[in-house]
C-alpha cells in the first residue's frame, strides 16, 4: 500500500496510493476537524457532560484527526489507537503534527479486529474508522467484531463507527449493528462525501446505581449541547442535528438510541 500526501488550498491530504482521501489537516488549524464525516464522528459528545470520555479506543489512525481532537479538547481522556499499517503512525507524525504524549496516547500496530477479541478493558467510546486503500473494511464490519465491541463498552458507553453510504452493502452493515446492540443503535443519513456516522449504545439496567446514558434525548437537549461544544471547542454539529431530524430516529422531537 502506497501512503501519498498532497497539499491545496492550505489543507494537507492523506491518500492510500489512490485520490481517495483518507484523512486532511488544515494547515493553519490543525487540531480542528477538517473533514465533515470526522466532526460527525464526535455526535457522540453530545450525549455525556465534558468530563466525558476518559478512555477511548480507536480503530484506525489515518491522518489523527479525531485523535487530536479529543487530545486537545478532553484533556482527562486516555486514548488507545490500533493502525494495521506503522507507516500510517509514521505518516501522521511527520505530516499531521500527531502529539508524541505517550502516557495520553498509546498507538499500537496491528489488527483491530484481533484487538477487539483479546483486549480485557472497557472503553467509554470505541471509534472505528479502518478502510484499506480500496475503501474495504474487511473484518471491521461482521456481526462478529460488533458483537466484540459491544462486550469492550462501559455501562455508558458509546459506539461510533463511519460507514460508506453509497456501498451497496451499507443497510445490511446498519442492520448487523442493529443486531449486535438489540436495536439501539441509528445511523446518520449520510453527509456529502457519502461517509454515514451510526452510533449504538448498551441498554443498561434502570436501576439508581446505572445511570447509563440518555436513551431518549430531546432535540432541544441535543441542540443546546451542541452549541456547548461549538462554545468550549468550535466544532459546529447542529448540521448533523438538522439533517438527524429529518430522519426516522427522531420522532416527536425525541431521540431515541
Amino acid at each position: 500500500m502506497n501512503i501519498d500526501i498532497s497539499e491545496e488550498a492550505g489543507v494537507r491530504y492523506l491518500h492510500f496510493g489512490s485520490s481517495w482521501i483518507q484523512g486532511a489537516m488544515r494547515i493553519a488549524r490543525p487540531f480542528a476537524l477538517e473533514l465533515e464525516y470526522t466532526r460527525e464522528m464526535m455526535l457522540p459528545l453530545l450525549l455525556h457532560g465534558d468530563d466525558w470520555p476518559r478512555k477511548v479506543l480507536q480503530i484506525g489512525l489515518g491522518a489523527a484527526s479525531v485523535t487530536k481532537f479529543l487530545y486537545r479538547y478532553r484533556p482527562r481522556a486516555k486514548l488507545t489507537v490500533i493502525e494495521i499499517e506503522p507507516r500510517v503512525e509514521a505518516a501522521a507524525r511527520q505530516f499531521f503534527k500527531l502529539p508524541d504524549d505517550p502516557a495520553r496516547i498509546d498507538i499500537r500496530h496491528g489488527d483491530g479486529a484481533d484487538f477487539m477479541i483479546e483486549s480485557k478493558q472497557r472503553y467509554d467510546l470505541i471509534l472505528v474508522d479502518g478502510f484499506d486503500a480500496d475503501a474495504r473494511t474487511g473484518r471491521l464490519d461482521t456481526l462478529p467484531f460488533y458483537l466484540d465491541c459491544r462486550a469492550r463498552l462501559a455501562d455508558d458507553g458509546l459506539l461510533c463507527v463511519n460507514l460508506l453510504s453509497r456501498r451497496k452493502d451499507f443497510n445490511k452493515s446498519v442492520k448487523r449493528l442493529e443486531e449486535a446492540f438489540d436495536g439501539h443503535a441509528i445511523a446518520i443519513p449520510s453527509c456529502d462525501s457519502g461517509n454515514a456516522i451510526a452510533m449504538a449504545a448498551i441498554e443498561v439496567s434502570p436501576a439508581p446505581s446505572h445511570q447509563g446514558i440518555p436513551l431518549r434525548i430531546t432535540l432541544n437537549e441535543l441542540k443546546a449541547a451542541a452549541k456547548h461544544l461549538k462554545q468550549e471547542t468550535g466544532l459546529n454539529l447542529l448540521p448533523a442535528l438538522t439533517r438527524l431530524a429529518q430522519s426516522r430516529h427522531l420522532v416527536d422531537g425525541v431521540l431515541q438510541l
